[in-house]
């Protein structure tokens, strides 16, 4: 049986984390990988966990396609490299900056919310 979904999210994160440290990372994958690995990183989801099959799919969804796409953009085997890295590691790092990242989502979607309920038509 090979590793579970959640285990192989934490390494492919990871890799992210390691490739946007190293100086051969090109600067737009190094801004692309931050917000992958913040968001991937953060305790808080956009769509919290408690809501069925959604709560989930995001993760499930959203951060191995944005990995891939990370992928995309750095130069061939350096990703391979740093998996190879992160899976010797196997110790998920947090992220601080992911917790501000989607509490400041979050509150722009709010302030959206409130400014469209309480807009006053003439």
């Amino acid at each position: 049986m090979g590793p579970s979904l959640a285990h192989r999210i934490r390494i492919e994160t990871h890799a992210v984390w390691l490739a946007i440290r190293d100086p051969r990372t090109p600067l737009l994958a190094k801004l692309f990988g931050t917000l992958v690995a913040a968001y991937a990183l953060s305790p808080i989801d956009l769509i919290p966990d408690f809501i069925p099959v959604l709560g989930l799919l995001d993760d499930a969804i959203l951060i191995p396609l944005g990995v891939w796409l990370f992928e995309k953009l750095v130069p061939a085997g350096l990703m391979a490299e740093h998996r190879a890295t992160a899976e010797a590691a196997a110790e998920r790092p947090v992220s601080r900056w992911g917790i501000l990242i989607v509490l400041a989502i979050w509150a722009l979607a709010a302030w959206l919310v409130w400014s469209v309920v309480t807009f006053e038509y003439d």
